[in-house]
């Protein structure tokens, strides 16, 4: 494999242990070391994943001399908020954390009438190297654990039960794994995070698995283990060019598994799970949104379980992509549409508070 395209995460020191990373029995086999009874550990992640609570010294259902011990081993901080910064009336917001190492990366909520979803990262940076992308630019710094995947949701699932985010309260209803990082880049620690998010309450957080959506650039050999599964997320595959030249140059792992093979992969996945696939395209101007290609995509796609979700590109500062011309947008779509593909713009929210995935920590650093 070319040295561009190894995905392994440098060796660092590797975040405290916490309950999000476990399993039921692990937890049990924790708490008992500890010399607790083995329920308590149930106890801990009903505070944790039922009622969004991380202080152990809050849990007057624990024994008072247990509650330290407790939370050093279970629950130990793992995220600080470096900064929250809001658009679109407070409806979208944006969090910039830090790590126990320093790393950063960040989280974006948006609000909307008929649900509220939340984007999480899954790397400290991307080692995908797409050249239009801010966080690729910065490079891979390492995975997150599951979690400090999980510990996101969580957070910002505190911030809007208590009524501290604008809207007043309310629950998170969607996940998708489009911040920064190559989610299936960290599959294991990714999987753990999905059903933490999904088993039930208390083993985790009780959102839907149809709720959740991966996304990947296209690692064919992840998306056939995602398969093996049989989960109901959602498959989101950013594609970004129809034919392999162009893509090979949008995103460099294209040169290892072309277009024809990512796409079969996605076909693969809808015919086991039955779930739509969505596919990620971020129009750039002159770049990849001439009509021809429109209709190259139309063609590789028409008559499969798919949804295309077209992106204006948010542009970085100083980088030469930026976002299409509306009448190319729409021409685009029309294109799409005379092929019977469903498609639909991505609201671009965020773009007033460096909404594009890795803005906000490379201003910051």
């Amino acid at each position: 494999m070319p040295a561009e395209l190894t995905f392994a995460a440098p060796r660092r020191a590797k975040p405290p242990r916490h309950l999000a990373d476990l399993s039921p029995d692990e937890r049990r086999a924790v708490v008992t070391e500890l010399g607790e009874k083995p329920f308590r550990a149930k106890q801990l992640a009903q505070h944790y994943f039922g009622h969004l609570e991380s202080d152990t010294a809050k849990m007057t259902d624990l024994p008072a001399e247990a509650r330290e011990r407790l939370g050093s081993a279970l629950l130990p901080p793992l995220l600080t908020p470096v900064r929250h910064i809001t658009c679109d009336d407070g409806m979208t917001r944006k969090t910039l954390w830090r790590a126990f190492d320093g790393v950063l990366f960040e989280s974006v909520l948006m609000r909307y009438p008929d649900r509220v979803t939340l984007c999480v990262s899954s790397q400290a940076g991307c080692g995908m190297n797409c050249p239009f992308c801010a966080t690729g630019q910065n490079g891979l710094t390492r995975n997150l654990s599951t979690g400090e995947i999980v510990d996101q949701v969580v957070a910002v699932a505190r911030d809007l039960a208590r009524g501290e985010v604008a809207g007043g309260p309310g629950r998170i209803s969607n996940i998708v794994f489009m911040g920064m990082g190559e989610p299936l880049a960290n599959y294991r620690r990714v999987l753990d995070a999905v059903r933490r998010i999904t088993d039930p309450v208390p083993g985790g957080l009780g959102i839907s698995q149809r709720g959740v959506t991966v996304s990947t650039v296209g690692l064919v050999p992840a998306i056939d283990k995602l398969i093996a599964e049989r989960l109901q997320v959602r498959l989101a595959v950013s594609l970004h060019a129809p034919d392999d030249e162009l893509r090979d140059e949008l995103v460099p792992v294209n040169t290892r598994w072309k277009v024809a093979e990512v796409l079969d992969a996605a076909w693969r996945y809808a015919g086991t799970t039955g779930r739509r696939v969505s596919i990620e395209y971020a129009l750039i101007r002159d770049i990849n949104d001439q009509a021809w290609r429109a209709d190259l995509l139309g063609e590789l796609l028409a008559g499969h379980l798919v949804h295309v979700n077209l992106i204006p590109l948010n542009p970085t500062p100083g980088s030469k992509w930026t976002a299409s011309r509306p009448e190319d947008e729409r021409e685009f779509v029309r294109r799409l549409r005379a092929h019977g593909v469903s498609v639909t713009i991505r609201d671009t929210r965020g773009q007033e508070i460096d909404g594009a995935c890795g803005q906000l920590a490379a201003a910051e650093q």
